[in-house]
Parts: C-alpha cells; sequence; structure tokens
C-alpha cells in the first residue's frame, strides 16, 4: 500500500475507534507551551481517534498579536483547546488537552489545568522565553510536569542549557522529543506518568 493509502487508512480508523464500554476512569493530561511550538501536532501524531482541534486561520488581524517569524509556514492557530485519547487498558483512558500558546487565550488555561493529572511543557530552543508562563502556572497550581524540548532541526543547545535558561529543578524531567512522530510522543507521555509515579511514592514516604 502506498504512503497516501496508509494514511487514509490510518485516519479511517481513528476516526471510527470506539471508547470501550468497559472504560471506568479517564486520566487527563494537558500538553502547554507557547506559540506556534508543536502542541496541536504532539496531540495529533499520539491520540488513537482523530484529534478535535479548534484551529483557525490566522489573518492580518493577528499581525502584531502574534509572531510567526520563528514558524513561517504556520497558516492556523488553536484558538480554545486540542483533544486527543489514548486507551490504557479495559477501564483506564487518557485524555489529552492541548492548550493555545497565546497570551491572549492564557485564561483558558486554569479550565484546562482543572483535575489533570499531570502536564507536559513543550519548549522550542529558539523561544525559551515563552515557557516561563506555563512553567510558573504549573507550578503554582501544583500539577506534576515534564519539559519535552522539541527538534525542529538541529538543536541549538543542549539539554542542559535548556534546563539552566528555564531555571529548572533537577527532580523536574526534561528530555528531547519529535512532536511529529508517534512513538517519541508517547515515550514523553510515559516519562510524565513515570515522575507522577515517583512523586506519588516520595510523598507516601514522607508521610508521617
Amino acid at each position: 500500500m502506498d504512503s497516501n493509502g496508509s494514511d487514509r487508512a490510518l485516519l479511517r480508523a481513528r476516526a471510527v475507534a470506539p471508547l470501550s464500554p468497559t472504560a471506568a476512569s479517564g486520566l487527563k493530561i494537558v500538553v502547554v507551551g507557547g506559540f506556534g511550538v508543536g502542541k496541536t501536532t504532539l496531540v495529533g501524531a499520539v491520540s488513537e481517534i482523530r484529534p478535535l482541534n479548534t484551529e483557525e486561520t490566522m489573518t492580518r488581524a493577528g499581525e502584531g498579536v502574534d509572531d510567526p517569524s520563528l514558524v513561517a509556514s504556520k497558516r492556523s492557530t488553536t484558538v480554545a483547546f486540542d483533544f486527543g485519547r489514548i486507551t490504557l487498558d479495559e477501564r483506564n483512558v487518557l485524555y489529552l488537552f492541548g492548550a493555545p500558546g497565546q497570551e491572549r487565550f492564557w485564561f483558558l488555561w486554569d479550565r484546562l489545568f482543572s483535575g489533570a493529572l499531570g502536564a507536559v511543557v513543550l519548549v522550542d530552543t529558539r523561544r525559551l522565553e515563552e515557557s516561563w508562563y506555563a512553567i510558573d502556572r504549573l507550578e503554582q497550581h501544583g500539577t506534576p510536569f515534564i519539559v519535552a524540548r522539541n527538534n525542529f532541526g538541529p538543536p541549538g543547545h543542549g539539554l542542559a542549557e535548556v534546563r539552566a535558561a528555564l531555571d529548572l529543578p533537577e527532580h523536574v524531567p526534561l528530555v528531547d522529543c519529535d512532536a511529529r512522530d508517534r512513538e517519541s510522543g508517547k515515550q514523553v507521555l510515559i516519562g510524565l506518568v513515570r515522575h507522577i509515579q515517583q512523586l506519588a511514592e516520595r510523598a507516601y514516604e514522607e508521610t508521617p
């Protein structure tokens, strides 16, 4: 089967994948980060269903508000959230929410963080400063998170440099990923779940 045929078959399968009737627990993870960092791409890559997104075409109204200079090929932007799903087993389902990156949509983040098991902060090393707000908000909410460096090309900064630039605590995992690649995205989510487990075990051990 040619690649186009394979892509169409995958889209059809993801469009009709039903939720198991035995599913009883929904676990929520949020993907946050700056404008154009790859959040929609990551959710779409790992979701078992065709993802729901609220992408709208970028227009002249956004000029001077959004800075697409480093993502020149970007023609649309998320204005509410992205949504995807991964079935973990017969009873547990993971729901993924991608948060919009632009400052004017940050008021939506509190609702998206509500009930979240944890979060992935996706960063672009060309614009690390756009990640500071997301990290601050997650720390304020007490939401466990990891940071994933999305590789848009040859990395300009090593992970140690990224950690220093973000002033990231040593206990917060920092990993590499390719938001376009399904397996790479899955490894990021697995890393987040392991981090959450470690935090829970540490809290249990410290309980009097």
